[in-house]
């Protein structure tokens, strides 16, 4: 499997690499096979979510994708009552977030390893303590820092009857 994009996780004043996928809970929950089309190799989730944690809380702060119909979405469009922000109410587990530059690249998943890990337990959306890991001091100075994909395949709709959309 291909690297994945990671989602965003607001913390502290900071956009951090999010490795993890609380979405994903939501619609096991609810019944629903998520319906997103994989853009690329590198987001087979096929959205891309941001998340803020305020107050010790984790919400739902915007959302970006495409619906296998090829319908743009946004965070309003599965939550109308709450267009701003929603409370991650269905998650309950931990959160990894990367920090710092890039140690080593692993071709898979959320697999890459950076000079900080944050473990983020959650329950019921409540955050319920942090760990921070460190992991090493890049050995290249001018490493970039924060995370990376190496490469990826972008799908498109060129040969893709309506009904596979769907």
């Amino acid at each position: 499997m291909t690297a994945q994009i990671p989602e965003t996780l607001l913390y502290n004043g900071e956009r951090l690499a999010m490795c993890a996928q609380p979405l994903a809970v939501y619609f096991e929950l609810v019944g629903q096979s998520p319906p997103f089309r994989a853009m690329s190799s590198a987001n087979w989730r096929g959205y891309f979510g941001t998340w803020e944690i305020k107050e010790d809380r984790l919400y739902l702060v915007d959302l970006e994708g495409t619906l296998k119909s090829g319908e743009e979405v946004n965070l309003q469009f599965f939550f109308k009552d709450f267009p701003e922000r929603v409370f991650a109410h269905w998650f309950s587990g931990q959160i990894r977030v990367t920090k710092g530059k890039l140690l080593k690249y692993v071709h898979a998943g959320y697999a890459s390893k950076y000079e900080q890990d944050l473990f983020i337990d959650v329950y019921r959306g409540l955050i319920k303590n942090i760990e921070v890991k460190i992991n090493g001091t890049a050995e290249d100075s001018s490493a970039q820092e924060g995370y990376q994909i190496a490469a990826l395949t972008v799908f498109g709709n060129k040969g893709v009857s309506e009904e596979q959309q769907k």
